[in-house]
């Protein structure tokens, strides 16, 4: 090959060799911020609706709307239960809400933490779901008991009290609010309760706050006891919306596993959308 051919077919791959290097470097970038996802980005519109749609407040109150009607069907016959009848609700995003709190991971870009969580218990700010307060207060005029059955920890209690107290929540009490020990299953608690008391409505937004059989399941199986169980909804099981976070995550999307990656997470989310 002549010098005077050479000299720009050598330039020429010098060239060829930057753009690849550069297409290179860029391709990497682009794997770097894949896998540099903000661990709370994925619950932002959760969040959001919670605190912002007008739809989320009508779901709240159609709940507890349906929760009057049935236990004013539950008083028309009292006479038929042997004991005295009780109702028993779950606490977070059932009868408080902690969004606030989750709008702090989502500022933070945090994952949960004991510490962050009993930060926000301590404020003892959290106020009340949409329609709770009216309907449990009806209860107590009722004389119908409500017992608080919640896997905050026990030693939350003391808070977890003055923060139903200074809404207005009635049998906010030692005796009626039943936090986590030992065991976050909460038929232990129930049974207790049925001990002295006839339960005729379960509230909660986990559907373990209604029956062990959802405890630790897959998304098929929870999908299934779902259907098995379908003529309780409405009627002795009241759920309350909460797309942010539950067993339905935890338990079913991410298969009951914790040491996920926060990029494993992002995928198995994504492989679980269903589309067509």
């Amino acid at each position: 090959m002549k010098k005077s051919t050479l000299i720009p077919f050598v330039a020429f791959l010098i060239l060829l060799g930057c753009k690849s290097q550069i297409v290179q470097q860029k391709h990497e970038s682009s794997r770097i911020e894949k896998t540099d996802i903000p661990i709370r980005e994925y619950t932002i519109q959760a969040v959001l609706w919670q605190q912002q749609a007008a739809e989320y407040r009508a779901l709240s109150y159609q709940a507890f709307n349906l929760a009057q009607m049935q236990l004013h069907t539950i008083l028309d016959r009292k006479s038929d239960y042997k004991k005295p009848i009780a109702i028993v609700t779950d606490i977070d995003e059932t009868v408080l809400d902690n969004s606030p709190y989750s709008g702090k991971q989502i500022e933070l870009d945090e994952t949960y933490s004991t510490s962050r969580w009993t930060e926000w218990v301590k404020e003892k700010k959290a106020n009340a779901i949409p329609g709770a307060l009216d309907f449990f207060n009806y209860a107590k005029s009722k004389d119908v008991v409500v017992f608080y059955i919640s896997n905050r920890s026990t030693n939350q209690k003391e808070e977890t009290i003055e923060n139903l107290q200074r809404i207005g929540f009635p049998y906010a009490d030692q005796a009626h609010v039943l936090l986590k020990d030992s065991t976050s299953e909460k038929k232990p608690r129930r049974l207790l309760v049925q001990k002295e008391y006839d339960i005729v409505l379960l509230i909660g937004d986990n559907l373990s706050d209604f029956s062990a059989i959802f405890e630790n399941r897959s998304t098929i199986e929870r999908n299934r006891s779902v259907d098995s169980l379908k003529a309780f909804f409405g009627k002795k099981f009241i759920v309350l919306p909460n797309p942010t976070y539950g067993d339905w995550e935890t338990k079913g999307v991410l298969e009951g596993k914790y040491n996920w990656t926060n990029f494993q997470k992002d995928s198995i989310r994504h492989q679980k959308i269903k589309s067509y």
